[in-house]
């Protein structure tokens, strides 16, 4: 006797709800992309709201539907990417082997994260000021404990070294590593990404694992 033939089950559409969730979610990133752009380009005091909904396809007004306004995008977008930060170096060093490997991992992580979003990291260099008191605390404290998750790494690798030193490692690799994307994106260079993540890594790994050279009396 012959089995019945088995049917490919077509999964049924989206519910309406779903859809319309789907699609602000997708128009509220399309204003933090639209947003990281131009405030990079012209600085967040040049960018009008009419501006971001222009860039993302939407009106002005239309901006309002996702963000109470401009500073309140502006501490959207950098509240997103500090939370990213901090969530996917967790994810980095619970997923390793041991401090050397959990090293390697975050070095990586942060030179993706920083060859990935040039503009993100210069609107943060030049317009923190301008966020919201409240967003500029969050931020920071998202921004210490990322510090911190690599000061507890680099405590396993660099045994009784007092903190401040371990932090100071961190701070100078990551003013290393984000400093670079700007130049290495800038038209007309002859370095391009692909060569550049292996140098930066090598790079801020030498920073990282190198000797302190006691001082000279």
């Amino acid at each position: 006797m012959t089995e019945p033939s088995q049917t490919t089950q077509t999964p049924p559409p989206p519910a309406p709800s779903t859809q319309r969730s789907q699609a602000k979610a997708n128009r509220r990133q399309a204003l933090l992309s639209a947003a990281a752009t131009l405030f990079a380009l012209e600085g967040f005091n040049r960018v009008s709201l009419e501006d971001l909904g222009a860039a993302a396809g939407v009106s002005g007004p239309a901006v309002y539907r996702h963000f109470a306004g401009k500073q309140a995008v502006l501490g959207a977008l950098l509240l997103s990417v500090s939370k990213n930060l901090l969530d996917g170096g967790r994810r980095v060093v619970a997923d390793s082997d041991g401090a050397l490997a959990a090293l390697g991992g975050l070095v990586a992580f942060h030179v993706d994260f920083a060859l990935s979003n040039p503009d993100v990291i210069r609107v943060q260099d030049q317009d923190f000021s301008n966020l919201a008191g409240e967003d500029q605390a969050e931020v920071r404290t998202l921004q210490r404990n990322y510090v911190e998750l690599w000061v507890d790494v680099l405590a396993g690798l660099h045994e009784g070294t007092e903190a401040s030193e371990l932090r100071m490692r961190a701070h100078a690799t990551f003013g290393l590593i984000n400093s670079t994307p700007h130049s290495v994106r800038s038209p007309g260079r002859l370095m391009g990404v692909r060569r550049a993540r292996p140098l930066l890594q090598s790079m801020a790994l030498a920073a990282l694992l190198a000797p302190a050279v006691p001082p000279e009396y």
